[in-house]
């Protein structure tokens, strides 16, 4: 009776996966009564136990990988666009990426030549384009978004008496230890709130910038705004067609600098960024 029970049992073995079969090729070394039928479950087993793993990691090697969604770009998550794609007639020539500014190296923060702007403001900049370009002219951007980084890099800069290297090109006329005073520099910059552009406007028939009195971060009275005194009648009024343009879509000028202007209804007046500018992930198209 103990036999026949041991004999039913053990025919059930090689009907097992590899797990029991394999059992059951175990027990049958304590069975010499039923040798063969212990075999015969250990051996099914083991084969189904073997092409069972060999399929499922046939099928892990060929399913496709996860998808890993792609990080957000800092100035995206900060509600940021970059201008050109919003703009792509404008002209770059972001001169803090480049050594030819006043503080003569590249600064802090930016590690591309690329401009954002807050989704607003470079939506009514757009408008100012479209609006220039009826007139047969282009705008050129010279600074968009500041990293504070690049704003304490300037002040580093101005606490530095000795260098004075860019002082014939950017300020001439006066002693470096007054731009703090005169407004020329600052501890904060409306820049790093994302809705302030510097820029000017350039003949689409010559390819040339039109003519302001004075080039673009020029520490001195001629860069005011609304100066008059001492510029050409044609001077006056590039400044002015620049300047009009920029009011008719929502941007005021600075007293001081006839290339800055800042959204009136900017979206962040009080939330001065820091996130590095950097090259946008280029799209594979695929």
């Amino acid at each position: 009776m103990v036999v026949s029970v041991l004999l039913l049992m053990l025919a059930a073995c090689g009907e097992e996966r590899y797990e029991e079969g394999y059992q059951a090729g175990i027990e049958s070394a304590k069975a010499e009564l039923a040798e063969t039928v212990y075999e015969d479950g250990y051996t099914e087993g083991y084969a189904d136990g073997f092409s069972e793993g060999v399929l499922t990691e046939r099928a892990a090697a060929e399913a496709e990988p996860e998808e890993v969604p792609a990080a957000i770009p800092e100035y995206e998550k900060n509600g940021f666009v970059l201008v050109t794609d919003v703009i792509p007639d404008a002209i770059l020539e972001m001169r803090y990426y480049s050594t030819f500014n006043f503080v003569g190296e590249r600064i802090n923060g930016y590690e591309a030549p690329v401009a954002f702007l807050t989704k607003e403001a470079a939506d009514a900049l757009k408008q100012v384009s479209d609006d220039l370009m009826e007139q047969g002219y282009r705008i050129k951007i010279y600074d968009a978004y500041r990293p504070q980084t690049a704003v304490n890099h300037f002040k580093s800069w101005a606490a530095d008496p000795e260098d004075t290297r860019m002082k014939e090109y950017f300020y001439p006329e006066l002693d470096k230890s007054v731009l703090f005073y005169k407004g020329f520099i600052a501890s904060k910059s409306g820049h790093s709130r994302g809705s302030t552009v510097d820029l000017t406007i350039v003949d689409m028939k010559t390819g040339r910038e039109v003519d302001m009195g004075c080039g673009f971060d020029f520490f001195g009275e001629i860069s005011y705004s609304a100066r008059t005194e001492g510029l050409t009648q044609e001077q006056i009024e590039n400044r002015r067609i620049l300047r009009e343009a920029m009011a008719a879509h929502g941007f005021k000028a600075l007293k001081t600098e006839w290339w800055h202007f800042s959204l009136e209804e900017e979206p962040y007046p009080d939330t001065y960024f820091d996130f590095p500018i950097t090259m946008p992930a280029q799209d594979s198209g695929e």
